[in-house]
């Protein structure tokens, strides 16, 4: 079994209204910030109070709100330029939103801080320079991007996506303010949430777990797995919503502590060619994975089974328990839902196969087995 990766440990603010101390955090990092964030949030005035309590820290700020889905390198080097124009060498890069807004910030700190292109980075540890000090604040409950030091970049000419790794690119601080997570639709609140609970089960089951992720892993289901539900309710309450957000949180803590496995192997490639929502594309194929898998590691799920709430036995309980919080929330079930065909899936496989995270999956996996998981889900 590896060795538990040794990381250092955000500075993290957890409790409604935590987003009124970024001001603190960044005067303790500098006396520049550049906040990279997308429309939505902008929209929904969190950028603006964000800025409210940088200006009170005497903070000169400059603001990139262009990030799309699914960032690709063009949106990465957009962001740069414009902070490069900054001029300052005191810059603080801080990343609101989505894991979306996070990735293209620590992208802009690969760029800002090491020059070059993104496909340069692709990998882990390849920056050859000091990293700008940054801040996280997700207003999603799902990806966990700000507990980790990679960067997810789509190419902008193919949407391959590239992970991008530097211990250097971790976010000095985070903050997990449940209210910035009230506005965000239930289509979003589902897939970020399925996505989480997955980041949960696969990074405790991969091959690269450990006691650290396992631990992590474990708390993360709980929190998750209890409270998906209610929080897809409009009305869901701030406890609640704060119980998702640090669960998610935990799930990327446990993936940066180890990996994950065919589920995403299998996700990304369906986001590259069909545009597929990553978080659905993870709830589609994540039982046919945890079926697959459990002919060979029925003990692991099994041991997540009794996490749930009531606890139940056997890898088939957990299995059950994930279709049906999907199902009740009427969400995707089948590849053909988004015009996935047959033929296509020897394409799908290739690209799968070719994953890194495929060859961290807790049973060894061909890419003809990868084929079956897509058939499977068809």
């Amino acid at each position: 079994m590896p060795a538990p990766v040794e990381t250092e440990l955000p500075e993290v603010v957890f409790g409604c209204g935590g987003l009124s101390r970024l001001g603190e955090l960044a005067a303790g990092l500098g006396r520049c910030a550049f906040v990279v964030s997308d429309g939505g949030v902008a929209k929904a005035g969190i950028v603006e109070a964000a800025l409210s309590s940088l200006c009170a820290a005497s903070i000169d700020c400059a603001v990139f709100d262009g990030v799309a889905e699914n960032p690709t390198t063009d949106h990465v080097e957009e962001a740069t330029a414009m902070a490069r124009q900054l001029g300052r060498a005191d810059v603080t890069i801080i990343g609101i939103g989505g894991g979306s807004a996070m990735d293209c910030a620590k992208g802009v700190n690969f760029l800002l801080s090491n020059g070059g292109r993104m496909e340069d980075y692709r990998g882990d540890g390849l920056a050859t320079r000091a990293m700008r000090p940054s801040i996280g604040v997700p207003t999603t409950a799902g990806t966990g991007s700000e507990a980790q030091r990679f960067a997810l970049i789509s190419a902008a000419d193919n949407h391959e996506k590239m992970a991008c790794g530097d211990a250097g690119a971790r976010f000095r601080a985070v903050i997990l303010d449940a209210e910035l997570t009230r506005t965000v639709p239930m289509s979003t609140r589902c897939a970020v949430g399925m996505d989480a609970i997955s980041h949960s089960i696969e990074s405790f089951v991969c091959t690269a777990a450990n006691s650290q992720s396992r631990f992590l892993a474990s708390e993360a289901l709980r929190l998750l797995e209890a409270n998906f539900r209610d929080s897809l309710d409009d009305d869901a309450s701030a406890a609640v919503r704060g119980r998702m957000l640090l669960g998610a949180h935990w799930a990327g803590a446990s993936i940066e502590r180890s990996m994950l496995g065919v589920t995403h192997a299998c996700a990304n490639p369906l986001t590259a060619r069909y545009g597929v929502v990553h978080g659905v594309a993870i709830g589609v194929m994540l039982p046919h994975v945890i079926r697959f898998n459990a002919q060979t590691h029925e003990s692991d799920y099994a041991r997540l089974s009794q996490l749930l709430a009531p606890p139940r036995s056997g890898s088939m309980a957990l299995l059950e328990r994930v279709e049906t919080l999907w199902r009740e929330a009427s969400m995707p079930t089948s590849l053909s839902d988004f015009g996935v065909r047959p033929d296509d899936l020897t394409t799908l496989a290739s690209d799968a196969s070719s994953q890194k995270t495929a060859r961290f999956n807790p049973r060894a996996v061909t890419e003809s087995q990868i084929l079956e998981l897509y058939q499977a889900a068809l």
